[in-house]
């Protein structure tokens, strides 16, 4: 089972900030190279700002950053950004996620920045 951090964490997860039946992913941290359940569990228990991947530089493009929490499957953020959701399980994640891509990703191609939710 891939280790995740954050306050909180579920079995499948969700943290104190992020808790709705769709918030079972988490995100690989560039700086840490660890799984957080969210952007304010990795803010609370760290000691440095996050550094974003960059999906301009293809190494970075082809890390497995999205982990699902329902079946521990990793993913790409292309994989991932395709369906918002899991490419093994088929488990739904929350589209609201698609407005944070900027705290975790830089280069998103503008078709997958789109507000509809």
């Amino acid at each position: 089972m891939v280790k995740v951090v954050g306050k909180l964490v579920d079995d499948q997860t969700r943290c104190v900030h992020w808790n709705s039946p769709l918030d079972v992913m988490a995100i690989k941290f560039k700086c840490c190279q660890t799984f957080y359940s969210c952007y304010e569990c990795h803010q609370e228990m760290t000691n440095h700002d996050p550094i974003v991947y960059d999906l301009n530089i293809k190494k970075e493009a082809i890390t497995p950053t999205i982990l699902c929490g329902k079946c521990q499957n990793e993913m790409t953020f292309e994989e991932y950004s395709k369906g918002i959701k899991c490419t093994n399980c088929l488990t739904n994640f929350n589209p609201g996620c698609k407005l944070h891509y900027d705290i975790y990703f830089k280069n998103v191609p503008s078709n997958l920045q789109s507000c509809e939710l």
